[in-house]
């Protein structure tokens, strides 16, 4: 039973960190749109937050194991 419950709180756990890289990138293609010349600055930040964003889902994918 309590398997049945750590799974289905890890995939609500999932849900931050996917509607964070949504947002991510929709922010970084509405940059871009408006100013193309602003790509490879805004790349590197967008790379970041992905990393960030992704590594917590990561995170609750091990905590889900050790659990």
């Amino acid at each position: 039973m309590t398997g049945d419950i750590t799974l289905l709180g890890y995939g609500l756990a999932t849900l931050g960190p996917a509607i964070a890289v949504g947002m991510i990138f929709a922010a970084y293609l509405n940059g871009v749109a408006r100013q193309p010349e602003a790509a490879p600055m805004l790349r590197p930040f967008t790379i970041v937050g992905f990393a960030a964003a992704e590594a917590l889902a990561i995170l609750g994918f091990v905590l889900f194991f050790i659990a």
